[in-house]
Formats: C-alpha cells, structure tokens, sequence
C-alpha cells in the first residue's frame, strides 16, 4: 500500500511539474508588450500601446499561432500612424504588424 501510494505522489507531482513548468514559458500580456515596444523602438521613438489581455488563435501562412493582439502608435512625419500586431505568446516574435488605416 505505501509503494502504491508513493508512485501515485510521484506521478502527480510530474503532472504538476510539466503543467506548470508548460505554462512558465508563456508570456503575460504584460511582457509581450514590453517586447513589442521593444522591437518597435529600434525603428524610432513610440508615442503610446496597448495590448488585450485574452489570447487569441491566428493563421498565417497556414500556421496556427496562440497570439496577443496589441497597437502602438507613433509620430512618423509630423503625423501619428499606428500599427497593429500580434506577438506569439511563445516566443514573443511578433506574427503579424499593419498599419491601421483611418
């Protein structure tokens, strides 16, 4: 009985252990921002962001994605453009920037 109820501790622990060593990995919302305005100021000063805090699936290129969807804007000209993009929350390469178009 003690063996039994060792080796079910023990395999518990493994799927705890991969769950929350899995989820470890993934960014916050939070840090997925910080990284795209990272990579957005290397091509000049940004004026503001936003992200939203829900995941969401995007395809590109015939590849499924689990994504954050976020904008930043910046003064490009004289004039203020802003830009959409989606960023995986795995490892934080943004899938997806456009210009938004008013």
């Amino acid at each position: 009985m003690k063996r039994r109820n060792i080796l079910i501790a023990a395999g518990i622990g493994v799927v705890i252990g991969y769950l929350l060593n899995n989820n470890a990995k993934k960014l916050t919302p939070e840090k997925a921002l910080e990284t795209a305005k990272e990579t957005f100021q290397k091509n000049g000063p940004i004026n503001g962001s936003w992200i939203y805090m829900k995941p969401k699936r995007l395809e590109k290129n015939g590849i499924i994605y689990d994504t954050y969807r976020g904008g930043i804007s910046r003064n490009i000209d004289g004039e203020n453009k802003q830009f959409d993009f989606y960023i995986d929350i795995e490892t934080g390469a943004i899938i997806d920037a456009e210009p938004v178009v008013a």
